[in-house]
């Protein structure tokens, strides 16, 4: 059976039951691939390289696991050190179904040490400081560890204490919530069920009233940024599926929807439908009372200034002001940065708008200053990319790449950009928004920018063993 006709039979039974629709999907290799959302990244080399050096990883998340699975094979003598405080791993993806009530907690949340095999030294702390001067990395404990070369894969960190008045201990409290928000040092993921409490009381508040409701997006780079409308969605519909409603602001930094055309009239096609949504362009948090149920948000607009003859156009000037809105439930997702001991060291951007970020190179994901360094997933400063799709296409990028530098070569793989948001519209349909550095690359055959249940069923039932056997331990 091809992958067409597996869709087109599992579209044309969107009710059958989870074991139906696993066994669909499992009945050819193909669709498992490219129902992953992707194609096929670039693979390994077959042999394994006699190339020598010690490799230090710095992380315990998805990119790290990846890279480091990736180069046990791919090297014959592997001397490789892991630093990584995480003896548990989340599953981040499924916040997003724990909340809407789909995933339970230990649905995402497993042991690391199934991936750092015994032939890896393991330190069990965080880096704070990075001196790539001197090939080495420091502690928290102070534990000075050198390396030949370096893959740093730390990702983000969160800072609600920049918008006025939160804390990140305030969320679950006064309707506040916020899906992101986990210790993945710790290995817990409080948003999730944070937020699926949020639903159940924005539910039980909206059979005596029609609450407001804001979700809110910042101005910085976010980890899968279409998960504020993710749980937009998704609470509306959770509400809409017992015949109930509230009224719905989405307040985001950015001008648009999404940054695609073909996306973004999706999107805005989607909210029309639900017809008690309004937007709040160029809208961002800054401050909020969680006692009067109040939030702050700096709006920036221009307004049309005088006519210039020479350039036959009006000039634009820039405004901003302050505006407060009252609401019942706020969900909040938090301004979000490269890791201090990333940002405040000679590794990141230097200046310009990626300044903090690690500083690789956009296709080679090889630090531009320091060659012997190379970087994974959501802390690059790189366009797009902080997505799991991304890591998994970038790890093969990154263990090709930095062989050739141990082999004395120059790098030559590329990274394109691929990233993959699979945007939930409503309980039982996504839209899979597929992309790279020039635009839509759909890895099927289907209109990227329709809604379908197909990818709901994929989501919900074939990432997550995926991501846990397969992407984590390299194979795909």
């Amino acid at each position: 059976m091809s992958p067409e006709e597996i869709v087109k039979k599992i579209e044309e039974n969107k009710g059958l039951s989870r074991r139906s629709a696993l066994k669909m999907m499992a009945l050819s290799p193909i669709a498992a691939s490219v129902l992953a959302g992707t194609a096929a990244p670039t693979p390994l080399q077959a042999s394994s390289s006699d190339a020598v050096g010690k490799i230090v990883i710095v992380g315990g998340g998805s990119g790290a696991l990846m890279v480091l699975s990736r180069l046990r094979r791919a090297l014959s003598k592997p001397d490789i050190t892991i630093i990584a405080p995480n003896e548990k791993h989340v599953y981040q993806p499924g916040q997003i179904f724990v909340a809407a009530g789909e995933y339970e907690p230990e649905d995402i949340i497993f042991d690391n040490t199934g991936y750092i095999g015994e032939d890896v030294t393991w330190i069990k702390d965080e880096v704070t400081t990075f001196d790539p001067d001197n090939n080495k990395v420091t502690t928290k404990a102070g534990t000075v560890v050198e390396y030949d070369y370096l893959i740093v894969a730390t990702g983000v960190q969160y800072h609600y204490e920049q918008i006025e008045g939160l804390t990140a201990d305030m969320l679950g409290k006064n309707g506040i919530a916020s899906v992101y928000q986990s210790d993945l040092a710790a290995g817990t993921a409080e948003g999730g069920t944070i937020t699926r409490d949020w639903f159940n009381a924005l539910k039980e508040a909206a059979k005596t009233s029609k609450p407001r409701v804001i979700c809110t997006q910042p101005s910085t780079p976010l980890k899968c940024g279409g998960a504020p409308q993710k749980i937009l969605c998704l609470s509306d519909d959770f509400l809409r599926r017992e015949k109930l409603t509230a009224d719905f602001i989405f307040a985001t930094a950015s001008e648009k929807l999404f940054s695609l055309p073909e996306i973004d009239a999706a999107l805005t096609k989607v909210q029309k439908e639900y017809g008690n949504i309004t937007n709040k362009f160029g809208h961002e948090l800054i401050a909020i009372d969680a006692e009067k149920k109040v939030a702050t948000f700096l709006h920036k607009y221009q307004v049309q200034g005088e006519y210039d003859k020479d350039f036959e156009e009006y000039d634009m000037i820039d405004k901003e002001d302050e505006v407060k809105l009252e609401y019942d439930f706020i969900h909040i997702s938090p301004p979000t940065y490269a890791v201090d001991a990333v940002a405040n060291s000679q590794l990141g951007w230097q200046k310009g708008t990626a300044k903090g970020w690690l500083e690789v190179d956009r296709e080679t994901l090889q630090h531009r200053r320091y060659k012997n360094v190379f970087g994974i997933g959501d802390v690059c400063g790189i366009p797009i990319g902080k997505t799991g799709g991304s890591a998994r296409h970038q790890g093969p990028i990154v263990v090709g790449n930095l062989i050739s530098v141990m082999e004395k070569k120059e790098p030559s793989l590329k990274f394109d950009g691929y990233t993959v948001c699979p945007l939930k519209t409503s309980y039982g349909e996504i839209i899979m928004a597929e992309f790279n550095y020039e635009g839509l690359a759909p890895s099927f055959p289907l209109d990227p920018a329709q809604p379908r249940w197909i990818w709901w069923a994929f989501d919900l039932y074939m990432l997550q063993p995926m991501y846990r056997y397969l992407m984590l331990n390299g194979l795909m």
